[in-house]
């Protein structure tokens, strides 16, 4: 019978390593992609009530319903944690977020959101997307994934100093993964990676188009 004792199948971390675990959770993707959708919403919408309610529908599509769905699968058991230490627990929630992402998507493009946000919404389900192909034999850091991604999407959208300025945030995180022992330099590197060539991607393709 599953309890709330499936959240604490992950042992307490160290003392030493109690900053790691902070900085995982603090800097975790969904709160990542929150900030990241707010600073935009505020940049390109015509008011204060407009922006919240750009932000606020992208928060939860892509933030909220999959991470109330990865606390759901961690309360059955499902999940050994909420930062799914095992490839194989990642499956259902990438699916949850790729459906979630695509759905907002649909709904900022109906409501003839700013272009801004609904090529966050992009960048956000194309992320999703290959990183979840790729989790399918490999294990890369989402954390490393979302918080490169956002560096990039407001270095492209907003300015390039603020997203030079968050450079140390990437070299934390990955850090901090590291130390947790969740990742290899190498599953944290490839994760960075999909965070800086999806919005450089997606922004030389509509350069070429336009």
């Amino acid at each position: 019978m599953t309890t709330l004792s499936a959240m604490e199948n992950t042992p307490p971390s160290p003392p030493d390593h109690a900053w790691a675990r902070w900085v995982s959770d603090v800097i975790s993707p969904p709160v990542v992609w929150v900030v990241v959708s707010v600073m935009v919403a505020l940049a390109f919408s015509d008011s204060l009530l407009a922006a919240l309610y750009w932000a606020g529908l992208y928060s939860l599509f892509v933030c909220f319903v999959p991470t109330a769905f990865i606390f759901y699968s961690v309360y059955t058991g499902e999940i050994g944690d909420i930062h799914m230490q095992y490839r194989h627990e990642r499956y259902k929630p990438l699916l949850v977020t790729i459906v979630a992402n695509f759905l907002v998507w649909g709904l900022l493009h109906a409501q003839d959101a700013p272009m801004a946000m609904r090529l966050l919404a992009v960048m956000s389900l194309v992320e999703i997307a290959i990183i979840t192909g790729i989790t399918l034999y490999w294990q890369i850091s989402m954390h490393a994934m979302a918080i490169t991604g956002a560096a990039m999407a407001l270095g492209l959208l907003l300015s390039v100093t603020l997203g030079l300025l968050l450079i140390p945030l990437i070299v934390l995180v990955g850090a901090a993964r590291l130390r947790l022992d969740r990742h290899t330099p190498m599953q944290v590197f490839a994760g960075s990676m999909v965070g800086v060539l999806t919005p450089v991607g997606l922004f030389a393709l509509i350069a070429l188009l336009l």
